[in-house]
């Protein structure tokens, strides 16, 4: 090992977490641990394995760094994001492309010696005072064509116990793969914080919020934000970097949902369905009477003259607003069973439960939510109406909760594609269905 990246890690890391480290032989996951714990300069790093001890360690973290509060039912949790800070920053969010490179008028991108300079600026000494955490994930099932291996670098037990609930751990292939380069990397952190509702800390500086996605070396950055469109790198920034990988590859990373149809004598037909945002995917991956075997985001290769197809998540990121008991059953019973939930930006009521805009029963009078103490008639400073939930309130779940997830879940080979489902909202224009 290098003497530099050597000295760099047995100073920040303790001995237990520089064995877990080293039990990885991949010089390139140290080189790039060391490199980000030197410039970013937190108080110390912690390695997470897969265990369920480093797992419950970031689960705890969350409460003690004041990013999540625990409600009043066993195992639910509450983040809070900034006022300002409730979804993608899609003006922040950037590629970086070497000179001459384009990938054309509707991609927001810029240059990518100016970005790295900048990003690396704006992470330098940005975690001081607080823990870095080393996550290891998996897109799609471990030791599978699919996989894709990742690392996590951040200063938020938010983000890293939401990416536990979302995503297979990765750790052990880690070890397996030895000296492997080809791993997706993140660095992210929520920068100075400030007090909000619950007494939760959030991201201070938004003007100062980055998002900035490397093609050419396959890493995420994110700095001075905690919403999970901007954090959550293995989600949509990760698509980013798959979707790149893809195109040269000849298979498919694709914003699609895989659901499966149940037939006659026992048969399963699987089929993907490609919706815009907020147009019905995860509802209609939860139709009653079929399987859910992703909800958000698929690869999909040809493998010995089949189309198949995995999910690169094991949970839902998912939207609350219009849930309700009789249009959504399954994530109804799912959301109110005392499981390991976060949820994020809704109503916290006086007795410790959530409320969400379109929630079964009475909007509460009062509450905390994203903007502090509320009631009912709150203004913002505009004199705008602020609602009980934010319209892109979330919840974070393990899919294993639901009655209806599909055994072939986890499956290395994946699931055969039968079809593909294109959809959205039209109301006026195209038949509602229609065979190709």
């Amino acid at each position: 090992m290098d003497h530099k990246v050597e000295s760099i890690l047995k100073a920040k890391l303790s001995g237990d977490d520089y064995r877990k480290l080293m039990r990885i032989n991949n010089p390139h996951v140290h080189q790039f641990v060391a490199k980000f714990a030197e410039l970013c300069d937190p108080i110390r790093v912690i390695v997470c394995s897969d265990s369920e001890e480093d797992i419950r360690y970031i689960r705890e973290a969350a409460i003690r760094n004041r990013e999540e509060a625990k409600l009043a039912t066993e195992g639910h949790t509450v983040h809070f994001d900034g006022y300002h800070d409730q979804a993608r920053d899609k003006a922040n969010t950037k590629f970086l492309l070497p000179k001459g490179v384009s990938l054309g008028p509707e991609i927001n991108a810029t240059d990518r010696d100016e970005g790295l300079k900048e990003i690396h600026n704006i992470l330098r000494g940005i975690m001081r005072g607080r823990e870095m955490y080393v996550k290891f994930f998996c897109l799609g099932p471990p030791n599978s064509v699919f996989t894709i291996p990742c690392v996590q670098l951040t200063d938020s037990a938010y983000v890293a116990h939401t990416e536990d609930l979302l995503y297979r751990q990765g750790y052990q292939e880690f070890i397996r793969l030895g000296n492997y380069e080809r791993f997706f990397k993140f660095v992210h952190s929520q920068g100075e914080l400030e007090e909000a509702g619950l007494g939760l800390l959030v991201s201070k500086k938004i003007e100062e919020r980055r998002i900035y996605i490397d093609l050419e070396d396959e890493i995420i950055y994110s700095a001075n934000t905690q919403y999970g469109g901007n954090t959550i790198g293995l989600k949509k920034l990760a698509l980013r970097l798959a979707i790149n990988r893809a195109s040269k590859e000849g298979w498919l990373a694709e914003h699609m949902f895989i659901i499966g149809v149940h037939g006659p004598n026992g048969r399963v037909t699987y089929f993907t369905g490609a919706f815009p945002s907020m147009c019905g995917k995860t509802a209609t991956a939860m139709i009653e009477g079929e399987t859910i075997v992703g909800d958000d985001i698929a690869y999909l290769k040809k493998i010995n003259g089949e189309v198949r197809t995995v999910n690169v998540e094991k949970g839902i990121f998912g939207i609350l607003e219009g849930i309700n008991s009789t249009d959504d059953p399954l994530l109804w019973k799912a959301l109110h069973s005392p499981n390991e939930i976060i949820f994020s930006n809704v109503l916290v009521t006086e007795d410790g439960h959530v409320y969400w805009n379109g929630k079964d029963g009475e909007c509460p009078q009062r509450g905390v939510n994203y903007s502090g103490e509320w009631f009912l008639g709150k203004k913002d400073d505009s004199g705008r109406e602020i609602p009980p939930s934010h319209r892109n309130a979330r919840f974070a779940f393990d899919l294993r909760i639901l009655d209806n997830v599909d055994p072939r879940l986890d499956d290395p080979e994946g699931v055969v594609v039968s079809g593909i489902i294109y959809g959205g909202r039209d109301p006026d224009t195209w038949v509602p269905v229609e065979e190709a």
